[in-house]
């Protein structure tokens, strides 16, 4: 049974941007957020920004585990979690605690790229579209029917605040229309096929100048949008005896660019610093 408009609704993030847009979309469709339920996550987490911009009207619970999640969304009483952003896998009891379930905004084309780091994957596997899914969330990870997706092109790779800049206003409009087939009483689309991939790490680090140029291009690039629990900082190329980090490639010169040499074309290094 579909509860009555508004909704009380429970956002679930780390990042204000998306807590602020969320908040925004889900006032917009007529219901009435309630609470905001984020981590601590990593030493560089941004979690006082987070709370020092989180909007007043939204009671903030932070869990110290997995465990605690359940315990601290029950008080406030959700008929729906949206989330984006958490870098837990939610456990059963708390996934079924909202009578709507929870909808989760994953940015790729879903059934392509679960996993952690989608934007990432989507660059390195030379995808010529971005995206964005809402879906029901269940026990595995990014599994659950697809609700609402957008697409944009990524075009020319730039730095991560310039791609999520473009993709925030499609979020939106998908999360609006994720609602509106919530409130319909629609399941979603159930996914086919797919692929899980997981976090960098060291292995994916090395620039092989025996491939090709736009093969390490899109690695390069990929660095930008990954994240890597065994402390890798990038993608790295050994060079006159020094090991560079690298930030930022191009396939076509750049003037006071570095210049190599890959199996079929050159490609110039913008931006490194030594390792």
């Amino acid at each position: 049974m579909i509860p009555p408009k508004p909704w009380r609704v429970v956002l679930v993030t780390r990042i204000l941007p998306v807590a602020l847009g969320f908040d925004a979309a889900v006032r917009e469709a007529g219901h009435a957020p309630v609470g905001l339920l984020t981590v601590r996550w990593r030493a560089e987490s941004a979690i006082g920004e987070l709370l020092a911009g989180a909007p007043e009207h939204l009671d903030v619970v932070v869990p110290s585990s997995r465990a605690r999640i359940a315990p601290l969304l029950a008080p406030l009483e959700p008929d729906l979690v949206v989330c984006m952003g958490f870098p837990w896998k939610v456990p059963a009891d708390a996934l079924g605690l909202p009578r709507l379930g929870w909808l989760n905004g994953h940015p790729s084309l879903l059934s392509r790229h679960r996993g952690p780091i989608p934007v990432a994957w989507t660059i390195r596997d030379g995808d010529p579209e971005a995206g964005i899914s809402f879906h029901r969330m269940d026990a595995e990870l990014d599994t659950g029917p697809v609700l609402a997706q957008r697409s944009l092109p990524i075009g020319e790779y730039a730095p991560p605040d310039e791609l999520f800049g473009r993709m925030a206003p499609l979020i939106a409009e998908a999360l609006t229309e994720a609602l509106e087939r919530l409130a319909a009483g629609e399941e979603g689309t159930p996914q086919e096929g797919g692929d899980y991939q997981s976090f960098f790490g060291a292995a994916d680090a090395r620039l092989d100048l025996a491939r090709t140029a736009a093969e390490l291009h899109r690695l390069v690039w990929a660095w930008r949008y990954a994240f890597a629990p065994d402390g890798t900082r990038g993608a790295q190329v050994e060079l006159d005896g020094e090991t560079l980090l690298v930030h930022a490639t191009s396939l076509a010169e750049v003037e006071g660019a570095r210049r190599v040499e890959c199996a079929d074309a050159p490609l110039w290094i913008v931006e490194s610093e030594r390792l």
